[in-house]
């Protein structure tokens, strides 16, 4: 079967010794990449946040999206559902760029 752009795709978390932790899925890696910032310790204004640089690897891939992200605390909106807290943890990033493994 043939994927579309509407498919999830599955990024995992690389971290600096080439081991994988956590698994993001979105169907762009920026949207994957969001999710993995929202992790980061979060600062008490954007301002404030201090950014990180992390790496995502693109399941059955060897391509690496490079990003730096940061994630902050911020009031939640004033119709939010009622399951939503008081405040929310926002987050933004910037990718740096692609790198490709020679393996695995």
């Amino acid at each position: 079967m043939a994927s579309t752009s509407d498919d999830p795709r599955n990024f995992t978390l690389r971290e600096e010794s080439g081991e994988e932790t956590s698994v993001f899925t979105g169907q762009m890696p920026r949207q994957a990449a969001l999710k993995a910032a929202r992790k980061l310790d979060p600062a008490d204004s954007e301002a404030q946040a201090s950014r990180e640089e992390f790496r995502l690897r693109e399941k059955g891939t060897k391509k690496l999206h490079i990003y730096e992200g940061w994630a902050w605390h911020e009031q939640a909106p004033e119709d939010r559902p009622d399951w939503m807290p008081e405040t929310i943890t926002q987050a933004n990033v910037s990718k740096e760029g692609i790198e490709y493994l020679d393996e695995l």
